[in-house]
């Protein structure tokens, strides 16, 4: 594992330390009545993902935004962050990858969620009455082309697929559908009109389970987020992702943002995965001298079965 070195500027340099490889249980991210703070309210996807890999005997701390769940987490309100960072329809989720770096959480491990899109209404409701179709941003975006189809229908961004459905059912809203899940459906009493309406039906969302302690080792760890900068200069990024190459670690993933305020300035943020722990070690260790900034967002077991 890396950790940070003493009176260090947090988040810039990391410095190696011999990982244990000693197999051992990872009991602490599954024990009985585990806090996890999730994005929307009960039956959301966000509370579907933290059942798939927690179980089901957990409290969820429900949260308005990505923000207020890393405020949760910070505050020691919760143990756990569930967090959506990609779908494979509408893409990465930028600003949680900037969440994620700001409050310096680890990322413990992830999951997979096949994600199925259903319109909901009112008992009684049919299609042609519908005026309206509410639901989360990126929920919307993974069902434009359903929507291409039916220009009346007005379509407005709401804070979680659930709660969407929630309102309609609290409000009688009966000119008014929500995009959201079957578990949705099912606790606010509302019917299904519409199946299956994302745009590829082999959808699926990846989630990060996140943690506050960084320095706490996973067991069998096979991947790793992580995010660095580099120089402005023609090979910089080359020379880095040709280290890896080398050293047989494959790169999943390779996201970049801009630094705010810094022209041609960028974060690289990566996913790789390895089959040695040796050869991974050793890839980090010779990347620390071409990058500033590096950080090891997490080391974990790969999950990826949807």
């Amino acid at each position: 594992m890396y950790t940070k070195s003493p009176g260090q500027t947090p988040g810039l340099f990391w410095f190696y330390a011999k990982p244990n490889h000693k197999k051992k249980k990872n009991n602490k991210l599954m024990k009985t009545g585990t806090r996890v703070a999730i994005q929307g309210i009960k039956a959301s996807f966000h509370e579907e993902a933290a059942f798939k890999f927690f179980g089901k005997d957990i409290q969820t701390i429900e949260c308005n935004s990505f923000k207020q769940t890393c405020e949760s987490l910070e505050n020691k309100e919760s143990d756990f962050v569930v967090m959506a960072i990609e779908n494979s329809i509408a893409g990465s989720l930028l600003p949680n990858y900037t969440l994620i770096r700001e409050y310096n959480f680890a990322v413990v491990g992830e999951v997979y969620l096949p994600i199925q899109l259903h319109l909901m209404a009112l008992p009684g409701v049919k299609f042609e009455d519908v005026k309206f179709a509410t639901s989360h941003p990126i929920a919307i975006r993974q069902c434009v082309d359903f929507f291409y189809d039916y220009p009346n229908i007005q379509v407005i961004e709401g804070n979680d697929t659930a709660a969407c459905a929630k309102r309609i059912k609290e409000e009688q809203l009966t000119d008014t559908v929500a995009i959201a899940n079957t578990l949705a459906a099912e606790l606010y009493g509302l019917n299904i009109i519409e199946r299956r309406i994302e745009s590829n039906k082999k959808n699926f969302t990846r989630f990060l389970i996140l943690k506050q302690d960084k320095t706490e080792e996973q067991p069998d760890t096979n991947k790793a987020s992580i995010c660095f900068q580099v120089g402005n200069h023609v090979g910089a990024l080359a020379k880095v992702l040709n280290i890896f190459a080398e050293q047989q670690v494959n790169l999943s993933k390779i996201q970049s943002m801009p630094v705010l305020g810094k022209r041609n300035d960028y974060y690289f943020y990566v996913d790789m995965e390895w089959t040695s722990m040796e050869k991974y070690d050793k890839a980090i260790r010779q990347a620390l001298k071409y990058t500033v900034n590096f950080n090891i967002m997490g080391e974990y077991q790969k999950n990826d079965k949807v």
